[in-house]
């Protein structure tokens, strides 16, 4: 695991991709590894700033974000994917830090944490929650706009094609290529009961207007995001 960010570290990133009037994302690049990552910007009803795994971008494109909203609240989704938070905290003091429960105590190595997801008041546009079955390690934040709902998860679901060469051969292995599933590291560090995970997924799927699932790693899933996450959660019997 790369060593956090204490200062402000661009890294290749994507353009902001804006899917809805109170959702943004971008995509960039990790140290010496293939597998990508994404961040996920929600704008809550007061207008301020939800920031889903933070990445630090270029000096444009985090003037675009201020212009767009106040950064008030930073969900740290694990204890893996803390790389830029300090950097946000020092850029934003104000900056709420959350993070899933039971990664509290590893998250806080890097920057101060003010709660868990338990603790973030849904507004009726932004809310966090912990997915039951995994023993509070993750969690999906739920962005309604107005085309529909949006579930953005972290390391549960990866969504992405086989690579070549050795690399590409170890990340089949893992089951971490592919197509949309939970990997096999995924079931061993972040399963815990699957019928409880199970469960939830098959709630999340039947969410009415679900429009689209953003993946952490991968591409999003905006087709049939219902059934796909049915087929996922099928997986887990």
């Amino acid at each position: 695991m790369a060593k956090a960010h204490e200062s402000w570290k661009v890294l290749d990133h994507s353009g902001l991709q804006k899917h809805a009037d109170n959702l943004w994302t971008v995509a960039g690049t990790l140290p010496d590894m293939p597998l990508g990552r994404r961040m996920t910007l929600a704008k809550r009803a007061d207008g301020s700033l939800v920031i889903h795994n933070a990445i630090a971008l270029s000096d444009a494109a985090m003037a675009e974000i201020e212009a767009w909203g106040e950064p008030a609240v930073l969900l740290v989704p694990n204890g893996w994917h803390r790389l830029d938070a300090p950097a946000f905290k020092r850029r934003y003091p104000a900056l709420r830090v959350l993070c899933p429960a039971a990664t509290t105590k590893r998250v806080a190595q890097v920057v101060p944490v003010d709660g868990s997801y338990d603790d973030l008041d849904d507004d009726g546009h932004v809310g966090i929650e912990h997915l039951e079955g995994t023993a509070r390690r993750e969690g999906v934040m739920r962005v309604c706009s107005a085309e529909g709902t949006s579930l953005a998860f972290n390391d549960l679901l990866f969504n992405m094609q086989h690579l070549p060469g050795v690399v590409g051969f170890v990340y089949r292995l893992l089951g971490s290529t592919g197509g949309p599933g939970i990997t096999r590291i995924g079931r061993l560090f972040i399963v815990k009961r699957r019928p409880e995970l199970r469960a939830h997924l098959m709630r999340l799927a039947d969410v009415e207007d679900l429009r689209r699932i953003i993946i952490m790693h991968g591409d999003m899933i905006d087709e049939q995001p219902g059934t796909v996450l049915r087929t996922i959660a099928d997986r887990l019997v």
